[in-house]
């Protein structure tokens, strides 16, 4: 069974040029119209997996013809996806051994494989190392959507000011492996050289004077990055050691609290903006001016669930969010569990988006959980109840709790320049304890580890690591 020509999108510009036509017409319809877009796009991409994939002709055998509402469809996620990937692929050119050699080369970064598709992968740090394939027509909306999004994010006076300067891109990811952001802009510097000349990509691994040093070469009016990293490059502007003025900064792949938002925007004297989503998704949501991130309902649509995987009401922090991607259609991610705890708002953004606002509260995977004094059963702690304690304390910078035994916290601090290192890790430390007693769980030990937070293999900055889950097991189960 060969892919149909149809389904992947050669024409990028001009695909993505539609995409944000599209987008446009249908939103100045309203919600309603975007919806029934969307229902459009879920039957067509349930149809076209049933039809090319036989890990989906077998999930979907007992569904109806038509499907085009998501909690029909049973639950996917990552373990699945990789121990079917051969099946849920939708072009048989496309395997999993071809695919593992493919990106165990890391000169063929950004290489169409199979002459094809762009392959991205993801860092394992939920356990699980994930790979996709993604082809043109994921590539188109992922460009369209941020089009759109500059459009929104922009005035039109910053909009001039963009073109007039050239539009220099910076942007700071993870490199050494297939991650998306740089395997992205690897190809599109390689395929079409004149339209991205000006994009230039730094590693996040680099020493961060060297990475100021280059930045300030550069002088990019847009400027991306993890969300960790910003906050560095920010005191860095703030120092007077890094030197840019761009118009617009965008944080990607981590939470961005509000105080460092503001922080970012005051330090570049431009907007801060933020995108959520994934590798399997692209762009599912993007900031406002209130902080708030809108879900872009055009290609994507996210269920905030329970542990069962029921839906959860607006006002209510989910166990875990369920994407639907509506542009891939050789890897079709339908209904995946992707982990994040989400809150959606219950009511109007005082932005005036009509479109679902929601914050990204962590992952499930980084609930802890920790033996109950009378070691009877386990009590759980949100990532966001440490984090919010350690984001009040004056004077740091970038944080990590380790779960490093499960009676034993140890924090990982970067620490403000200027400040007294040891007195603000004594008062994180005594801000976490004071929380955990207040909870039931004055035995939790908490310590100061000496290194600073590490890095993923993704680059990222996880700021809560629990235990692996054979070591949670080490005292009974409530």
């Amino acid at each position: 069974m060969v892919l149909p020509r149809g389904a992947v999108l050669r024409d990028r510009r001009g695909d993505a040029l539609r995409v944000w036509w599209d987008a446009f017409r249908v939103h100045r319809r309203g919600p309603e119209a975007v919806r029934a877009r969307q229902r459009e796009r879920l039957a067509d991409q349930v149809a076209f997996a049933r039809e090319h994939s036989p890990f989906y002709r077998e999930l979907y055998q007992a569904l109806p013809g038509r499907v085009d509402d998501p909690a029909v469809l049973p639950v996917t996620d990552k373990r699945q996806m990789m121990a079917r990937f051969d099946d849920a692929l939708t072009d048989p050119a496309v395997t999993r051994a071809g695919v593992e050699a493919f990106v165990a080369d890391p000169a063929r970064i950004g290489e169409r494989f199979a002459g094809e598709y762009l392959v991205a992968t993801t860092a394992g740090t939920t356990g699980t190392r994930g790979l996709f394939v993604l082809d043109d027509r994921y590539w188109a909306v992922t460009s369209g959507m941020m089009a759109q999004l500059s459009a929104g994010w922009l005035s039109p006076a910053q909009l001039v000011r963009l073109m007039v300067r050239g539009g220099r891109f910076a942007t700071v990811v993870a490199t050494g492996g297939h991650f998306l952001s740089v395997a992205a802009g690897t190809r599109e510097r390689r395929e079409k050289p004149r339209r991205h000349r000006r994009l230039r990509i730094f590693s996040v691994h680099r020493p961060l004077p060297e990475l100021v040093a280059g930045l300030n070469l550069v002088r990019p009016v847009l400027l991306g990055g993890y969300a960790s990293i910003l906050r560095l490059l920010a005191t860095e502007q703030e120092s007077g050691r890094l030197r840019l003025h761009p118009t617009l900064v965008v944080s990607t792949a981590e939470g961005l609290p509000p105080g460092e938002r503001e922080r970012i925007q005051r330090a570049f004297s431009a907007p801060a903006r933020e995108v959520y989503g994934c590798t399997e998704s692209s762009y599912a949501a993007a900031s406002c001016e209130e902080g708030w991130l809108h879900l872009l309902e055009d290609w994507v649509i996210l269920e905030p669930v329970d542990a069962d995987h029921r839906p959860v009401p607006p006002g209510v922090v989910s166990h875990t969010v369920l994407m639907t991607n509506l542009a891939n259609r050789v890897q079709p991610i339908l209904r995946y569990d992707v982990g994040d705890r989400v809150l959606v708002k219950p009511d109007a953004c005082e932005c005036g988006n009509p479109a679902p606002a929601l914050k990204v509260e962590g992952r499930a995977s980084d609930v802890l959980t920790f033996p109950a004094a009378d070691r009877q059963g386990r009590i759980a702690v949100p990532p966001l109840a440490l984090g919010t304690v350690i984001d009040r304390t004056p004077g740091v910078e970038l944080f990590q709790i380790v779960q490093s035994a499960p009676a034993l916290l140890s924090v990982r601090l970067l620490p403000e320049p200027g400040t007294d290192p040891d007195q603000v890790r004594r008062s994180v430390v005594e801000g976490l304890a004071a929380l955990l007693t207040g909870l039931g769980l004055a035995h939790i030990a908490v310590e100061a580890d000496a290194e600073p937070p590490q890095q993923s293999a993704g680059g990222k900055f996880r700021t809560v690591i629990p235990l692996p889950p054979t070591n949670t097991q080490e005292f009974p189960s409530p």
